[in-house]
């Protein structure tokens, strides 16, 4: 009788553990999957003021809906190669089709487009209000005034490749200038010295920025469309994650922002609370509270 009921008691267990399990499954089927489903991963240039902007932001909103949320921080290159492989879920600042256009080439097969939450961000280039060039065209000539230099961002970025194999060409420019790189914190580092000091100095730059709102500067006119159209500004992920992630796929795929919201978030972050972001999106939010319910409602 002890042996008889011994087998019992652990029939009734691994039938009582295996409900318990067929319930813990129905319950994350809303929500498509179990608890590792609640972890994302978004990618992140630093520097680029509207992708940490955007990225803080859907941190904080995913967070409180209870998503584990990491941001990692790459550069391009790498970052576009990580979601091909499916180690980064997400990445909020894809400038396409033009500035992006290689790494959609090389990796697009294995990504997908979530959608353009920034209709038109053209790339510029840009100098101080107090500066007599007022067109490309005027840099002919000029190369010496400015240590043949225009001060860029990232080699791996589309802005450097569009600045230095397009443009320089198209305004006859190769022989007389170097589109310099190094980092965007470096060069806006460098913008704000020489503004600072009334000197002249030519950036690549690009819009939404809130640099425009900080310092007095303008952009080159560009008569040849040398530095492309506009592009938009994308949400891009790995393959599948829009079936594997619906429910945040869904709020991605209506997020929008305008110039008063995105300079304004990217101005407490880049100027206010720089070395807090998570503090710079608590104060905007507090400012847009329909903002949170409009994304994630």
């Amino acid at each position: 009788m002890r042996f008889k009921f011994k087998g019992l008691a652990v029939a009734a267990l691994s039938l009582a553990l295996a409900l318990t399990a067929a319930g813990c499954g129905d319950s994350d089927s809303g929500s498509g999957g179990g608890e590792s489903d609640k972890n994302l991963t978004i990618g992140m240039v630093s520097g680029w003021a509207e992708g940490e902007a955007a990225t803080y932001l859907w941190k904080r909103l995913l967070t409180d809906k209870g998503y584990n949320v990491e941001v990692k921080t790459l550069d391009t290159g790498p970052l576009y190669a990580g979601m091909a492989k499916g180690d980064v879920d997400l990445f909020l600042d894809a400038w396409l089709p033009g500035t992006h256009e290689d790494y959609w080439k090389q990796y697009g097969d294995k990504l997908e487009q979530v959608g353009a939450w920034y209709d038109e961000a053209p790339l510029t280039i840009a100098v101080p209000e107090y500066s007599q060039l007022k067109s490309l065209e005027d840099l002919k000539g000029k190369g010496d005034e400015y240590g043949g230099k225009i001060i860029g961002i990232e080699k791996s970025s589309g802005l450097y490749r569009v600045s230095s194999q397009e443009m320089l060409p198209a305004y006859d420019l190769k022989d007389e200038y170097t589109v310099t790189t190094s980092s965007t914190a470096a060069m806006l580092t460098e913008l704000e010295k020489a503004v600072n000091a009334k000197k002249d100095i030519i950036v690549t730059l690009w819009r939404p920025h809130w640099a425009y709102a900080k310092y007095p500067i303008r952009d080159l006119e560009d008569p040849k469309g040398a530095m492309g159209k506009p592009d938009g500004v994308y949400t891009v992920a790995r393959k599948g994650f829009s079936e594997d992630q619906q429910e945040v796929a869904d709020w991605l795929k209506k997020f929008k922002m305008n110039d008063e919201q995105l300079g304004s978030l990217e101005d407490l972050m880049e100027n206010q609370f720089k070395e807090d972001p998570d503090k710079a999106v608590d104060e905007w939010l507090k400012k847009n509270p329909e903002f949170a319910q409009q994304a994630t409602g």
